[in-house]
């Protein structure tokens, strides 16, 4: 096997986000429920003579060192030659990149968790997906979800992950045309970091008793990123004259959930040009995971 090709990177959506208190390190304890969705970045892996890391696709604003994706690969690489006393060959790794960077998505994220899976594959390694999530964890908080690889329960710091079941359903996601830097929300100081701590059954009882995933909690992140952010709150106001339209993540993407592909459609049709405006399904697993 020398290559893999066209694997899929998919974004995530926050169904809700609580904010429940703060680590004396300062990073915030957090609750949600992650979906992944089928739209997304597709990365493709092709085995070098050598042993040379080389992201060969140009991403504005992402020098090729500081990317996650090939922060992931060096990482992998290095377990490897622990773990086998051999370096395994480097890889070159081209990206279709169309998720934004700063919406809230999970983009970069879901590149280097596939990134982990399929040099994991490719290199022979053997790693178990709990121990990529453990490998990846310092690198991002969403990592470990990606790999997880199903809808899931999230607490802690993002890490603490528990599978969930949520309904079948399309999105719509507007990219409101703004980056929201993560750090600008969260030191922000009127965000409210004491949401009451919720139970998975909780959000089940919440599913079985409406059928849908309107109503049930808040993104707390998303009075603060509105404030900072106009154009976050024209979208959440739009949108939210088709349904219960909320942010994802620190933002700046917004969502709602509709129940079929035809009323996305129809949602779609009368979304403002100024806008980048599209419709995913929901997905129940990740796709990586039948590929390998």
């Amino acid at each position: 096997m020398k290559q893999l090709l066209n694997c899929p990177a998919p974004a995530k959506l926050n169904l809700f986000l609580h904010v429940t208190g703060r680590r004396a390190d300062g990073y915030h304890l957090l609750q949600t429920v992650f979906q992944l969705v089928d739209h997304g970045d597709t990365l493709h892996f092709t085995l070098r003579d050598d042993n040379v890391l080389r992201r060969v696709t140009d991403l504005a604003g992402v020098p090729e060192e500081s990317d996650l994706v090939i922060r992931a690969a060096r990482l992998l690489q290095a377990e490897v030659l622990r773990r086998t006393g051999a370096l395994p060959p480097g890889v070159d790794i081209a990206i279709d990149k169309i998720l934004p960077m700063g919406g809230g998505l999970g983009g970069g994220s879901s590149d280097a968790a596939t990134t982990l899976m399929a040099l994991n594959a490719l290199w022979q390694a053997g790693l178990s997906r709990r121990q990529l999530m453990a490998l990846g964890l310092p690198l991002g908080a969403d990592i470990p979800f990606f790999i997880f690889g199903q809808t899931a329960f999230a607490e802690g710091v993002g890490e603490d992950l528990q599978a969930v079941a949520a309904p079948d359903c399309w999105y719509i996601v507007i990219e409101p045309g703004v980056q929201v830097p993560t750090p600008a929300i969260f030191s922000s100081e009127h965000l409210t970091r004491d949401t009451p701590v919720i139970k998975i059954t909780d959000f089940s009882r919440h599913l079985e008793n409406q059928n849908d995933l309107a109503g049930f909690g808040r993104n707390d992140l998303q009075h603060v990123a509105m404030t900072l952010f106009p154009p976050v709150a024209e979208a959440v106001e739009w949108l939210g004259a088709y349904g219960d339209a909320r942010m994802t993540g620190s933002g700046a993407c917004v969502f709602a959930a509709v129940a079929t592909e035809t009323e996305a459609d129809a949602v779609l049709d009368q979304a403002p040009s100024k806008w980048k405006v599209w419709k995913a399904r929901s997905l129940k697993r990740h796709p990586i995971i039948d590929m390998l």
